[in-house]
Parts: C-alpha cells; sequence; structure tokens
C-alpha cells in the first residue's frame, strides 16, 4: 500500500497490506480476547478510553500533521477534529453507566423481570478517511467500553491515522488481542465480510454499504452504515442578515474541501433574496484560501482522492451543458496536487447531476424557488436522507418543514453539524442505524432477559 500526500503526490510512506491469513489470524486472537476483556469491569474499560484520549491530546501536534499530510485536511481543521472528538469521549465515559446498567422492571411479585445488556462479541469497524477521528470514535470506542473486541479497517487513505489508533490504545491500556487494525483496500474489506464476527459497522458510500448488507444478509448479525448524502439548504425570504446566512452556508459546504457526509450538496433560496444571497455567497467563497494545506490560514485543500476530480469535472460539464452558469471555479485547480477550485453554479435545477448525485468535494449549485412548497418539493427529491438545514427567522415556519423532511437530522438556521447528544442516522440511502447519544451506546450490546422465579 503506497501512502501519497495529495497535496504535493509525494509518496509518504509503503505499508504492507494484510493477507487474508493474517486478517483470520487477526480475528482468532480477538475471539479470545473478547472473553475476558467482557469479564473486565465496566470502570476499568471506561478508564482506558479516558487515558486514551489523554494521549491523543498529548500528541496531537503529530496527529494532526500526520493527518494532513495523508489526506489533506487544512491543519487547522485537522486540530479542529481531534479536538472535537474528545467530546465523544467524554460523552461514553459520563453516560455509559447510565445505558449498559442492569434494568429492574419488576421488583415485586412471585416473578421478578431484570434485563441486562452483552457485547455484541468481535465486531468489525470499516470506517472512513474524510473524518477518521469523528467516524471511528463513534464506533470503536463505544465497541470497546461495551465489551467488545474490534477489527478496525481504516481507508486505506488514512491508514496510517488507524495505525496510531491502535499504538495509542494499547499503550492506554486496551489489550492487543482487543483492539486490531486491518491494513488494506477492498479486498481485505471483503475478507472481513467472509468472516463470523458479530457485527458489522461501516462508513462510506451507498453502493459499499448496500454491498456489505448484502454480503452479510444471511448471518442475521448487527449491520450499521453511515453512508453518504446530498444534504439540502433552504433560506427563506424572512432571514434578518443573508450576509450571515451566507457565510454559514458557504462553510456548511466548502468546510473540508466538501469531503462531509452532511456538507451541504445543493442550496434553494427564495425567490426575493436570491440575488442578494449569490451576491454575499461569492464573497464568502472568494475570502477561502486554498493551498497548502500545513499552512494555517488555508481553508480549502486537496482532493483527498484524485479519482474525484473527474467526478466533479463531469457534474460542471453536464450542468452546464443543461443551461447552469459557473460564477467561480469550475476546474482543477492549476497547482501541483488533488486540488479543485471552489466552484459555485447558478441557474441549476434537478435534471443535473449536480443537483441529485453525491458530489464530494468543493462544489455547490444554487437554485431559485419561489415560495416555501417548491423548497420543500426539491429537498425531499432525494435518494437520501442525512440531513437538511432550513434558515428562517419565524421557528414555526421553519418547523413546518422540518417536520415534513425525511432525514435523520434536521436544522434550524445552522448545518453541517454533529452533536454526541443526538443520534446520528441516516433514512433511506443514508444509512441504517444510530451512533452518538444513548442510542450509539445501546448499538453495541445485545439485551437479555430474566424472569426469576424463586
Amino acid at each position: 500500500m503506497t501512502i501519497t500526500n495529495p497535496a504535493t503526490e509525494k509518496v509518504v510512506k509503503e505499508i504492507t497490506a494484510d493477507t487474508p491469513t493474517i486478517i483470520k489470524e487477526k480475528y482468532e486472537k480477538l475471539k479470545i480476547g473478547q472473553k475476558e476483556w467482557q469479564k473486565v469491569s465496566l470502570e476499568k474499560r471506561i478508564a482506558c478510553i479516558v487515558k486514551f484520549g489523554e494521549l491523543v491530546k498529548e500528541n496531537i501536534d503529530e496527529l494532526a500533521l500526520l493527518l494532513t499530510t495523508e489526506m489533506g485536511k487544512p491543519i487547522s481543521q485537522a486540530y479542529g477534529e481531534i479536538k472535537g472528538a474528545h467530546g465523544r469521549i467524554d460523552f461514553f465515559s459520563q453516560h455509559a453507566h447510565q445505558w449498559l446498567s442492569e434494568e429492574w422492571l419488576v421488583k415485586e411479585g412471585g416473578t421478578k423481570e431484570k434485563l441486562a445488556f452483552e457485547p455484541l462479541g468481535v465486531i468489525a469497524n470499516i470506517s472512513a478517511w474524510n473524518y477518521p477521528y469523528n467516524v471511528g470514535y463513534n464506533v470503536f470506542l463505544a465497541a470497546l467500553i461495551c465489551g467488545n473486541a474490534v477489527l478496525y479497517k481504516p481507508s486505506e487513505y488514512t491508514a496510517l491515522t488507524g495505525l496510531k489508533f491502535r499504538e495509542l490504545l494499547w499503550k492506554a491500556g486496551i489489550p492487543e488481542n482487543v483492539f486490531e487494525c486491518v491494513l488494506g483496500t477492498a479486498d481485505a474489506g471483503k475478507i472481513l465480510l467472509e468472516l463470523p464476527l458479530n457485527g458489522y459497522f461501516f462508513t462510506g458510500s451507498y453502493n459499499t454499504g448496500k454491498s456489505i448488507a448484502q454480503a452479510v444478509a444471511h448471518k442475521l448479525v448487527p449491520v450499521q452504515l453511515e453512508l453518504g448524502g446530498k444534504d439540502p439548504l433552504y433560506v427563506a425570504d424572512d432571514v434578518v442578515d443573508v450576509t450571515k446566512v451566507a457565510a454559514s452556508a458557504a462553510e456548511g459546504a466548502f468546510y473540508n474541501t466538501g469531503q462531509s457526509c452532511c456538507a451541504v450538496e445543493r442550496i434553494y433560496v427564495h425567490e426575493n433574496i436570491y440575488d442578494q444571497f449569490v451576491e454575499e455567497f461569492l464573497k464568502e467563497v472568494k475570502s477561502y484560501k486554498m493551498g497548502d494545506p500545513t499552512q494555517k490560514d488555508v481553508f480549502i485543500g486537496p482532493l483527498t482522492r484524485f479519482q474525484q476530480i473527474d467526478v466533479l469535472n463531469d457534474q460542471v460539464k453536464d450542468a452546464v451543458s443543461k443551461g447552469a452558469k459557473i460564477v467561480l471555479g469550475g476546474k482543477k485547480a492549476e497547482m501541483k496536487g488533488y486540488y479543485y477550485e471552489p466552484t459555485v453554479l447558478v441557474n441549476v435545477n434537478h435534471t443535473m447531476s449536480v443537483m441529485h448525485d453525491e458530489s464530494f468535494g468543493p462544489i455547490i449549485g444554487i437554485q431559485k424557488v419561489k415560495n416555501d412548497e417548491e423548497a420543500l418539493a426539491l429537498m425531499q427529491d432525494t435518494e437520501y436522507g442525512l440531513t437538511a438545514a432550513v434558515y428562517s427567522s419565524n421557528y414555526d415556519r421553519a418547523q413546518n418543514l422540518m417536520e415534513k423532511l425525511d432525514s435523520g437530522t434536521v436544522y434550524w438556521n445552522c448545518c453541517d453539524r454533529v452533536s454526541v447528544n443526538l443520534p446520528w442516522s441516516g433514512r433511506k440511502h443514508s444509512g441504517l442505524g444510530s451512533t452518538l447519544s444513548y442510542l450509539g451506546i445501546r448499538a453495541f450490546v445485545k439485551p437479555k432477559a430474566y424472569h426469576l422465579r424463586g
């Protein structure tokens, strides 16, 4: 496996991918380790995760630079992700007792009834490259606290970060036969699907997620899929500060170079303020500095995968051929690395790929709408259902739209946001199951009902 810096196109490191035999050996090791790990007290399991968080903080400079080097995330955003992800450790450590403790439902009478929770066993965590800390922590930290062993497959684009997770978890006290990394590309992932694991937790594209679900369906084990989105944002004509809203929408669209599952991917603006919004939106995006992601003032870095350049080019070409107008960007940047110019398209409609297919890059289409009803119909015109945002000064007006949106998450006057207190879940092609919140703790255990008479 060759790890390439997307900003310089230079090889960072070459590592050896795991063979099928090695992957199976790691599984057998974890199968033994898990049985002992679940006997360890919850307090001690939590303490290991807390210690891991402390080690991450101690090594944050090295870890942030590594993340920037191997996937191109601007360094300030790399620091932001690592620091922000620590909130998951705080949440899990503070709430695990509440949601994992035995519950007595009937304490009186001849037959008492109790509910207990047991770990799933050995689970696979097939993770993503765009936010390895956030999406990784969502799964492997909660799973470990619940007493599971984890076969963690980092993306081949952030394999070095994955190896750092393993190093620091082991150093924090997680046994080596409880957490392991599986190194490789899609072929390594396929081996995991063949193993008799007790659960599969995947973050990535809809097509891959669907393939995983189909491949393991016969096992009848838990499968959670955190997939993509084509997340809409609507700006009503009663917003108080168009400039502020445009800045918020732009950041939601272009943060992490647009490579976020919950990034704003299409914008609808009421016709009464459309021209003003587009003008302010362009001002904001033009202020973003693109360049060397190790520089603190850079906001737009390179794409992690060079293949995405063709995807964005095809969307631009398709949109222009159907009447869209490029008002900013529209092509690969003329510089070394996998850079794509921040791109804004207007005069767009739903015949265009850019308005219905996931972009996963620094590109956005802005469409004019006549009223809330048209906006709602267009926002709902998608196979995805991850997030959706409404900007309005009137909560009742926004609530009327939000309650009708078929999305796992809805936002009022904000966007591109995740909270540990609330479940992160997708609908339709955006996934199955939930991470975060108490649901994201219970996702890694199986209930056992006790009927006690005596």
